[in-house]
């Protein structure tokens, strides 16, 4: 009998133990999984989640919400700094999900080994007087390394892009994953949420609803004059002056540089990203299990214009895109919108690639 419980004595602590260090190898990872030593034996079934960038400003947000998440089963948080203290923070939370840390590129394959789901807010933020161009290179560069791991550990996984420029970050991520053949276009998707959820923000304000009761589709890229707000398809139907129309599209368009010199030098959306990404992850994880109607707008391989890439309305499900809706009838000042925002696409997109293929 004192065997018995000094035997489930030292299965606790190995499931202590698992839970506070990072594995340092597959191999110690798979160990860590095995039976009864896995801290998620009896949880609550679910997705298993990668955060990449988990320690940033997005990152650290977003892993708390995900943790939050009542689908999410197990979390698995990645970053080249400062991953342990993340982990312990967060991991304190008594909600369902087992939550591990990974640190450096010498774990970043045991973090992706499994997954679900791979969210991707790694990079450095905007800062003032700064374009998100000027971000490009680095931030294409750490895209290009974590979509290999991708490539390589999780192929079939499904996988948001929130690295700014997602314009350009996107259309790499897509040329690495055709690189190791296991380009799936329905399951790569760049995260355009936070301009939805700005643009049901500004109009609830004018309309003077509630946010959560607006919804206006956002189409084009995540950019400047590429986010283009559809205001003559907002629910609930409402007609808007010129004046307002003008208002209400540049904000959304500025959004992001809004907050930016709001924060003057300390930083940029990190909260309302984190929550818009968070929302999107959600709608991507209720697609993969099985629930209809799930419907949100999204920057993917598209063939709703002639670019090879676009953010519409897509309808989620367990493939990832399950169907791309079309644009719907356009104003005369969306299809104006339009065109603009296509020109600088279609750059954005060939500075991607050709990052990329160099």
């Amino acid at each position: 009998m004192e065997q018995g419980a000094d035997s489930a004595a030292a299965r606790r602590m190995a499931r202590v133990a698992s839970h506070l260090r990072p594995p340092t190898s597959q191999m110690e990872e798979v160990a860590i999984l095995k039976g009864s030593d896995c801290r998620a034996k009896g949880a609550a079934p679910g997705f298993k989640v990668a955060v990449l960038g988990a320690s940033g400003g997005i990152g650290q947000p977003l892993s708390l919400l995900m943790k939050m998440n009542p689908l999410v089963s197990v979390l698995h948080l990645y970053d080249v700094v400062n991953t342990p203290g993340v982990t312990a923070d967060i991991s304190h939370m008594n909600t369902g999900a087992v939550v591990r840390g990974f640190l450096g590129q010498s774990q970043l394959e045991s973090a992706l080994t499994g997954m679900d789901l791979v969210i991707i807010p790694a990079g450095i933020p905007r800062k003032p007087g700064m374009t998100r161009d000027d971000l490009f290179n680095i931030n294409a560069g750490i895209v290009r390394t974590l979509c290999e791991g991708i490539a390589k550990c999780c192929p079939n996984v499904i996988v948001n892009v929130i690295s700014n420029p997602v314009n350009s970050t996107v259309p790499i991520a897509a040329e690495v994953f055709k690189k190791a053949g296991t380009y799936d276009p329905k399951r790569l998707l760049g995260v355009t949420t936070l301009d939805v959820v700005r643009a049901n923000t500004f109009v609830g304000e004018v309309l003077g609803l509630d946010p959560r009761d607006v919804n206006v589709p956002v189409v084009g890229g995540h950019a400047g004059v590429t986010i283009l707000p559809l205001l003559s398809q907002v629910n609930p139907p409402c007609s808007f002056t010129s004046e307002e129309i003008s208002y209400l599209t540049s904000r959304i368009q500025n959004g992001g540089t809004e907050v930016v010199e709001a924060k003057a030098g300390a930083g940029s959306a990190t909260l309302s990203m984190a929550y818009a990404a968070a929302k999107f992850a959600d709608a991507c994880l209720r697609g993969l299990r099985g629930d209809a109607g799930i419907v949100e707008c999204s920057y993917i391989a598209s063939q709703v214009t002639e670019l090879p890439f676009f953010a519409s309305k897509v309808r989620l499900g367990r493939s990832g895109v399950e169907e791309v809706l079309p644009l719907g009838p356009l104003n005369e000042f969306e299809r104006a919108g339009l065109e603009k925002a296509k020109g600088e696409l279609a750059e954005s997109i060939h500075k991607g690639v050709a990052f990329a293929n160099k």
